[in-house]
């Protein structure tokens, strides 16, 4: 298996983006339950989730935060980078079949240590389902 190049240190800049398109799906759900261990009815069982606030099943909001954990494994930083903090907050609901625009954007370089500060952002028709901030450590061209 051959791996991308990520980015190094030295190539990123305050500013740069990257952005991700996916569509929640019940097989999502129903894997990342299996792997997560989390069967909540609320996620699971749709007579449970009709009769709570939300009306419906709704995704796991670690399913959806894991597609900020994508963007920096594998486009920006990508390979070779290490997830050192996640703050964020989850906004709204993520229901099957909504299309999640996930977004990440570097907002701050911090040469000791090689850190990363990127805004990251989870959004469905236009509207926060979470916001947040991520730091990760980047490799330098000369490690």
């Amino acid at each position: 298996m051959t791996y991308k190049e990520g980015y190094k240190f030295e190539d990123l800049s305050v500013g740069m983006t990257h952005q991700t398109v996916h569509t929640i799906t019940e097989n999502d759900i129903d894997l990342f339950a299996q792997v997560s261990g989390d069967r909540n009815p609320l996620h699971m069982d749709e007579e449970f989730a009709k009769q709570t606030q939300f009306g419906q099943r709704i995704a796991h909001g670690a399913l959806t935060a894991s597609y900020i954990s994508g963007i920096l494994g594998n486009d920006l930083p990508g390979p070779g980078s290490i997830f050192v903090g996640l703050n964020m907050r989850f906004r709204r609901p993520v229901y099957i079949g909504s299309e999640v625009i996930v977004k990440v954007e570097v907002t701050e370089m911090k040469e000791r240590g090689n850190r990363v500060t990127l805004k990251v952002s989870c959004s469905v028709d236009g509207k926060a389902a979470i916001s947040g901030e991520a730091m990760v450590m980047v490799p330098s061209r000369d490690a």
